[in-house]
């Protein structure tokens, strides 16, 4: 962050110490050695403050924090989304490979786990749904452009936009058929292996 820096330079050119500022703050000069060493951040109303005492707009006073705290924001979105989506894929894989062996083992018994991994998909697949209602992302270029710590240009977005209930509703379909298909040939292996 360069706040810090930039409060402590606006400082000096007013030629104001750090006690000189405090008190126009209303604050300690130990809360504004915090905020030029950077070991705390101001609030907003102190920002607003500090912008009207430096004659400065906001802007000028925040430039470059407000990008870099987004880019942070963005950056823990994408390691969220990642972690979620391979944990729903794990369980939906765990679930495609157990659910024919489980059954022709043990019955509807083993029902139990498949529920159990299900509902662990649906716990993260809601996760990785908010992260992506939040950043307004549903066509795959769009989660991958997001993956990638970039944004779509407003055209592109819009073309996007326009995919956007096909590609779900075909994302759906596709992964039925892949999961039944999956499904099916672990338990027709399954009956081969063991003689059914």
């Amino acid at each position: 962050m360069e706040l810090g820096k930039r409060i402590k330079d606006l400082r000096s050119a007013h030629n104001w110490n750090q006690d000189e500022l405090a008190e126009k703050m209303f604050v300690s000069r130990q809360t504004i050695s915090n905020w030029e060493n950077e070991k705390s951040y101001p609030d907003i109303q102190s920002i607003l403050l500090l912008s009207n005492l430096f004659e400065i707009s906001l802007d000028q006073l925040v430039k470059g924090d407000v990008e870099q705290m987004q880019e942070i924001i963005n950056d823990q979105d994408v390691k969220q989304m990642k972690f979620y989506g391979k944990m729903m894929l794990a369980c939906l894989a765990i679930m495609i490979v157990t659910f024919g062996p489980l059954y022709l083992v043990t019955g509807l018994w083993g029902l139990i786990p498949e529920g159990i991994f299900a509902i662990a998909m649906f716990y993260f697949a809601t996760k990785l749904n908010g992260i992506q209602k939040e950043n307004d992302l549903v066509t795959y270029k769009e989660i991958v452009t997001f993956m990638n710590g970039k944004n779509l240009d407003e055209i592109s977005k819009q073309r996007e936009i326009g995919k956007r209930n096909y590609q779900v509703v075909a994302v759906m379909i596709l992964a039925g058929l892949i999961s039944g298909v999956l499904s099916f040939t672990v338990v027709f292996i399954f009956k081969r292996v063991i003689g059914l």
